[in-house]
């Protein structure tokens, strides 16, 4: 087996959580998932109706539900990466680069939501 080093490891793990959120969420890879959901109507109990888009198959399962997807991802990457260690690099690179940017972007965009919400409640007081 091969010896990976701690930082591939990590750059592994943010490669596969950027990876998955791509298939799962991002709005570019919708046309992958599209053919595999069916939009349903559900009424609920105030009477409005509400569109909900579930999956057609278990292979829409697989593209829509997050830990799905990133089991799949990570062993896509991590194969990848024991079999082609320097092709697989490269795509391992860009996404854990992607990965840690989003999580950063998610941290800082909730703490400046957190801001302007203490900010609005002091200038009501």
């Amino acid at each position: 087996m091969r010896d990976i080093s701690w930082i591939t490891y990590i750059m592994l793990i943010l490669a596969s959580y950027r990876l998955t959120y791509l298939i799962v969420f991002d709005k570019i890879t919708e046309f992958i998932r599209k053919p595999f959901m069916k939009k349903v109507q559900k009424k609920k109990e105030n009477g409005e109706i509400e569109t909900k888009e579930i999956p057609k198959s278990m292979f829409g399962y697989l593209l829509k539900c997050y830990w799905c997807a990133g089991v799949w991802s990570a062993i896509f990457l991590g194969v990848g990466y024991l079999l082609f260690p320097n092709a697989a690099f490269v795509f391992i690179l860009i996404f854990s680069i992607a990965g840690g940017q989003s999580i950063i972007e998610t941290f800082v965009g909730v703490n400046i939501k957190k801001v302007d919400y203490y900010s609005e409640l002091k200038n009501k007081e």
